[in-house]
């Protein structure tokens, strides 16, 4: 989320990644929850119910998450592919690097649909600030974990 504007960008995908869960959440698992905490409710002492207990502290977290996601799409501003940026790097884009003889490609995303494992790298993390604003040819040393690491952005798409 940008902390300047307070707007949560996301891609298409992303978009519709969220808005997903959103509805499944609303239409399927908080009404199957509420549902179970109504069956646990007839079963008696609800102080030594097990089954009441866990429905109830399901119902909580579904309930936070759909307030978290309600606002979170109140915020939204989508990435149009055909505005991203081609000449530098930008929200939205994709960008190959090469470290030593290696290369990775890298999507530079919003915090809401960022994803480490799918090479999808937030704009605010460590990774997707020091890329930002960069060119082809440009060099760029990020700190990770293992120490610095020097890429060299060979392609923008």
């Amino acid at each position: 989320m940008k902390k300047v504007d307070d707007k949560v960008y996301l891609t298409k995908e992303g978009f519709e990644k969220l808005e997903k869960e959103l509805n499944v959440l609303k239409s399927l698992k908080r009404p199957d929850v509420v549902e179970r905490l109504s069956l646990a409710r007839l079963q008696g002492d609800l102080s030594e119910n097990n089954e009441y207990a866990s429905a109830k502290e399901e119902l909580t977290f579904i309930d936070g998450r759909i307030e978290e996601l309600d606002e979170v799409m109140q915020k939204v501003c989508l990435v149009d592919e055909k505005d991203k940026p081609v000449d530098y790097v930008g929200l939205g884009c994709r960008v190959t690097v090469k470290v030593k003889e290696a290369e990775a490609v890298y999507h530079i995303v919003g915090e809401w649909e960022a994803d480490p494992s799918q090479k999808k790298v937030s704009d605010s993390s460590p990774l997707g600030q020091a890329l930002l604003g960069k060119k082809v040819g440009e060099e760029v040393c990020f700190e990770a974990p293992v120490g610095k690491i020097l890429f060299k952005i060979i392609k923008i798409d």
